[in-house]
């Protein structure tokens, strides 16, 4: 995973400086460096999101979900009873009875 960043990041920082090499050279004819410089920012918003989405691992963006299926499932009274259980100390399993 560290090394996707860094090559995201590589990738974002000559995208940036393409844009700056464009910015500071004469205009290419038939409007050509408006439409490159255009395309560049685009690329470069898409390499900032992408470094964004990374911020997650594919782990933590599936256990996103959190309980929606459990809540379907059950209902809101579910989760009151698992709260209840816990303020007492009375959930989990019964201990054994001595024989």
């Amino acid at each position: 995973m560290p090394s996707d960043r860094a090559s995201l990041l590589a990738l974002k920082n000559l995208i940036s400086d393409t844009d700056l090499i464009l910015e500071t050279t004469p205009d290419l004819p038939q409007n050509r460096t408006a439409c490159c410089r255009e395309n560049l920012r685009t690329a470069l918003a898409l390499a900032d999101d992408l470094l964004k989405q990374q911020r997650m691992t594919p782990e933590a963006v599936m256990g996103h979900k959190g309980g929606t299926t459990t809540s379907q499932r059950h209902g809101v009274e579910h989760y009151r009873q698992m709260a209840a259980a816990r303020k007492t100390r009375a959930g989990g399993r019964p201990r054994k009875q001595a024989k």
